[in-house]
């Protein structure tokens, strides 16, 4: 079979958009929203493109390499098992996981709690303890994901959004409120580095072999017809995406007049769910929060453990959710203050690896896979990349500290796309000398 039938190819999109919608995507857009006002969706433009493009085509980088290993095999081997394994842990159980585990509590369970039951580790082990057991068994069978979350879990988050949506236009919050300063002078670019914040590049890295696996249990044969399907649901996905963000920022934009600035998307929403619904509202919110939180955790989880089994095929698929359910549940105790601080420097220095990879595999045919070509733009945004995490974590740097602030857009977090451009260039050049080269030696011989 070449083409999933319209059904399975609909919920495989669905299970995507699920895996993809975590707590993080639900607060962005009404915070962005709020905070650019009137120029609301010329800063989506930017945020569409962060947010929702480049996690597309990280699945279908995938799809198409055969894996995020096979993917980074490109750069070199070495470069293939250190960044894969890195890519993994970070978004998996050293931080992804926990992250997505505690989030929830923090911002949906927490408020409802007694002050002294809240500063108790007690509460947090509880939630977690139920939170992780839900996700566990969810994870047993990855052949039952794309009912199980296509079917129940992401119609449900997809309804709860959409009824928020649909109440707000019958007691409408009132007018786009005022543009700040950040979305002022450059709202396309501030969108852009918004949509940055999402991680989700990363988290398509680990989710494209999720939906490769999926496609490939529903009878479809053949690396062009995985690739094929993969495009589509990620078409599904992505127009889901786009729609969703779009309700929140509009949610958001409408909110700034009545609410003024909140610090954060979390407690927007708070504010208009308790404006529209009252006390029950929050609660709604809070099974809205839960919900996006635990299909993100699931997929994780599983990508994580379908990886690993790749590495050490000894080890039983059902081992690694195990431990992966177990360390990211202890992990996830540290407390969302904690695993947020150890999160970013780590996210920043691969965050850039990941889209460069992946824009690299999109043009390939026009440098013929050169590796070259992978090793020379790889290494420029790498240098600068993790040296600005190095930076951001505090570490001292001297002299070189100086020559980065120079970088363009450097202080937005963007300093690696002038080295990147760079070093591609480098390579095209390398590449285009190394051709030359040999040919000269075919001739004369």
């Amino acid at each position: 079979m070449n083409n999933l039938s319209k059904k399975d190819l609909l919920l495989i999109g669905l299970m995507l958009f699920s895996l993809f919608f975590g707590a993080g995507n639900l607060i962005f857009p009404p915070f962005l929203g709020q905070a650019a006002g009137g120029n609301t969706w010329i800063a989506m433009g930017g945020f569409f493109v962060t947010a929702v493009g480049f996690p597309i085509l990280g699945v279908i980088s995938v799809s198409k390499s055969g894996g995020l290993h096979e993917l980074s095999k490109k750069v070199n081997r070495t470069f293939a098992m250190v960044f894969t394994v890195l890519i993994y842990l970070s978004i998996g159980p050293c931080l992804g996981i926990p992250r997505a585990g505690s989030l929830p509590f923090e911002m949906a369970v927490a408020p409802f709690l007694p002050k002294g039951f809240v500063s108790n580790t007690l509460a947090l082990f509880l939630y977690t303890l139920l939170f992780f057991t839900v996700a566990y068994w969810l994870c047993l069978t990855p052949s039952k994901l794309v009912n199980r979350m296509g079917k129940v879990l992401t119609p449900t988050l997809l309804t709860l959004i959409a009824g928020i949506f649909l109440a707000s236009l019958l007691k409408p919050l009132g007018g786009y409120g005022e543009v700040t300063a950040e979305y002022s002078s450059s709202p396309l670019v501030k969108g852009f580095l918004d949509g940055y914040l999402t991680m989700d590049t990363i988290a398509a890295l680990n989710f494209g072999i999720v939906i490769s696996l999926a496609i490939k249990a529903k009878g479809v044969k053949g690396k062009k017809a995985i690739v094929s399907n993969s495009i589509k649901a990620g078409f599904i996905a992505g127009t889901l995406l786009v729609v969703i963000y779009s309700m929140l920022a509009h949610l958001g934009a409408t909110s700034g007049g009545r609410f003024g600035q909140t610090e954060n998307g979390a407690q927007t929403l708070a504010n208009i769910m308790l404006y529209i619904f009252g006390r029950p509202g929050v609660i709604l919110l809070a099974v809205t929060f839960t919900l996006a939180c635990l299909t993100t955790c699931v997929g994780l989880i599983t990508s994580c453990s379908q990886y690993f089994t790749t590495i050490m095929p000894k080890v039983k698929y059902i081992t690694f959710v195990r431990g992966l359910t177990l360390s990211s549940m202890l992990l996830a105790n540290m407390g969302l203050t904690k695993i947020l601080a150890i999160s970013v420097p780590v996210l920043n220095a691969i965050y850039p690896i990941a889209i460069v990879l992946i824009l690299l595999s999109m043009v390939e045919t026009f440098f013929h896979e050169n590796s070259i070509v992978y090793i020379s733009t790889i290494a420029f945004t790498g240098v600068v990349s993790i040296l600005h995490a190095l930076s951001g974590a505090g570490v001292k740097l001297g002299f070189i500290e100086q020559l980065l602030s120079n970088l363009p857009l450097y202080s937005q977090g963007l300093g690696w796309v002038t080295p990147s451009a760079i070093g591609f260039l480098l390579g095209i050049v390398l590449k285009l000398v190394k051709d030359n080269a040999h040919s000269k030696a075919v001739e004369a011989n």
